[in-house]
């Protein structure tokens, strides 16, 4: 049987019931939706790597490739920053926090989502604005559009994770044991006027890394309309759910953007 996944991740899931793939072996290959988690490791692992080996070209006097040689550095160490400390709270919550179902993923989404989570941090690099240093001091650096990005990305930050810990808290008991995989109607912070907080909070962060690269960079606002599209329709199949199984469920909450969408 096809159900729809509610899962505060990058792509909207539809899964399949366990019982149907562990009995039919001649349906394509699945894994578990635990195996979210994985693409938090790796996006850990290598966009570490990379802020590792920035960090070192702009501090330590490190080399980079030529096709890295000519960029504004500053403005891709904070975004890889940025997106490495996503990685982290996200792999902290997945193991920590989040109560995932007993649902499954195709195979080819989980491979999907591990390429995006590679590929991401490489664009940082090879697209950011052309600005050489000659030399200038880190504090000169800093632009006005540092702090935006930054402030925006903190404040989207703590309301993304306030919105998973009521996600997780209606599964589980006030000791903290998980008593329920069922789903029920969440409320609190952005839950009072959207349905999916946390997928919106998702498209704010990558906004503030947009800001934060100095708004003009359109590879990065390509990824962001990406995500963009992506969770407006994990949203809308979250909100029809809720709106179907729930017939108490409040009629003023919009799917996506709070009041508008």
């Amino acid at each position: 049987s096809l159900t729809i996944q509610l899962h505060p991740g990058f792509v909207p899931i539809v899964t399949l019931s366990r019982q149907r793939t562990m009995t039919n072996t001649n349906e394509d290959p699945f894994c578990s939706h635990r195996w979210f988690t994985h693409f938090y490791v790796v996006s850990v692992l290598w966009n570490g790597f990379l802020l590792i080996w920035l960090f070192r070209a702009e501090f330590l006097g490190g080399s980079l490739p030529s096709w890295i040689q000519h960029i504004e550095h500053f403005s891709a160490l904070l975004v890889l920053l940025l997106l490495w400390l996503h990685s982290c709270r996200r792999l902290a919550e997945c193991l920590w926090t989040s109560v995932f179902s007993n649902g499954v993923i195709h195979i080819v989404q989980y491979c999907f989502g591990l390429g995006y989570y590679i590929a991401v941090g490489s664009t940082v690099l090879c697209q950011v604005p052309t600005d050489v240093r000659n030399g200038k001091e880190l504090s000169v650096q800093i632009c006005w559009y540092h702090i935006v990005g930054v402030t925006m990305y903190i404040w989207a930050s703590l309301h993304q994770h306030r919105c998973l810990v009521i996600l997780a808290n209606l599964r589980k008991s006030k000791s903290g044991k998980v008593v329920s995989l069922s789903h029920s109607i969440p409320f609190g912070d952005w839950f009072e006027t959207v349905s999916c907080p946390h997928y919106f909070a998702e498209l704010l962060i990558y906004v503030s890394m947009a800001v934060t690269l100095g708004f003009h960079n359109v590879i990065w606002w390509c990824v962001v309309m990406c995500v963009l599209f992506n969770q407006a329709l994990a949203a809308v199949l979250s909100h029809e759910f809720y709106q179907k199984n729930f017939s108490s469920y409040p009629k003023h909450r919009k799917a996506f953007i709070p009041f508008v969408f």
